[in-house]
């Protein structure tokens, strides 16, 4: 293939013309998506290259950020539990590597393929839908990094309270390919849950929920969001629950808030839509 044939690849471009109402044949949606995955992945290749260079630095590499809520929990035990961590089998450390470069490769990209989606999905919105998904997206991604940094803030007290269940006379040995999925998961969870209040604010927009109805519900969704807390944190200490669950409380009173004023700009909430009963027709 020659450069022109390359650079045509990547770019994507339509072969034929888009037509007036901006729609677009199904080869050339097909051939734009080719070339959003194809730089996707090359660009996913290059932040996994340099990931591998920073792998195992002295202070600040990937493997000390990782294990340092390891080491933190294990000198808050103060010697109390005998703990070290390990890497299993022959091979071990190599896969070790591959997937902790992968990860942090996945992490570090994020922007861009999350913009590659964007810049896919983007033509096929209305002009209102394209302003509450660019706010969408605006607020998404530091509100998941904000949970994310929280998880990590917390797993330091959840790793001492479970390594110290551990009994007396006996060693402690983590497994490092099981640690590390364990702080994903607690990671991700945290990401996660800072997200769901984002999700009622746009089912609000949408006109699914309304902001009456969260305030009627909010005992519910208050029990409902410690629930969640205690069963989604990996840990079982409270610190780690409460850390998980107030953040989230507050997300959705603030959510709420903005529920209810959406409801008043709109109209809604007055009486004027329950006027008549589910079975009845409107005059519409």
């Amino acid at each position: 293939m020659s450069i022109a044939g390359i650079v045509d690849l990547l770019r994507g471009r339509p072969h034929h013309p888009v037509g007036a109402d901006g729609r677009m044949a199904l080869a050339d949606h097909l051939r734009e998506l080719r070339a959003r995955l194809i730089r996707s992945a090359l660009f996913l290749a290059l932040a996994f290259t340099v990931a591998l260079f920073f792998y195992d630095k002295p202070h600040d590499g990937l493997l000390g950020l990782v294990l340092g809520p390891y080491n933190d929990a294990q000198q808050q035990l103060h010697g109390k539990t005998d703990t070290t961590a390990y890497v299993a089998s022959a091979t071990g450390p190599l896969l070790l590597q591959l997937k902790l470069c992968g990860v942090a490769a996945i992490v570090i990209s994020s922007p861009y393929w999350l913009y590659q989606i964007w810049g896919f999905i983007v033509p096929g919105l209305h002009d209102n839908e394209k302003k509450w998904s660019r706010i969408f997206a605006a607020v998404a991604g530091p509100l998941f990094i904000i949970g994310v940094a929280t998880g990590y803030y917390v797993l330091p007290k959840g790793l001492e309270v479970l390594i110290g269940f551990t009994p007396a006379g006996l060693k402690n040995l983590v497994e490092f390919n099981d640690y590390f999925s364990f702080m994903t998961r607690m990671l991700l969870v945290f990401g996660v849950a800072f997200e769901i209040p984002l999700f009622v604010i746009m089912l609000n927009l949408a006109g699914v929920v309304s902001g009456k109805a969260l305030g009627r519900y909010r005992p519910w969704i208050i029990i409902g969001t410690f629930i969640f807390a205690a069963v989604a944190t990996p840990s079982t200490d409270p610190f780690s629950m409460l850390m998980l669950a107030i953040p989230m409380l507050v997300l959705f009173l603030v959510a709420e808030a903005i529920a209810r004023s959406v409801d008043r700009a709109r109209g809604r909430g007055r009486g004027n839509t329950d006027q008549w009963a589910d079975d009845e027709l409107s005059p519409l």
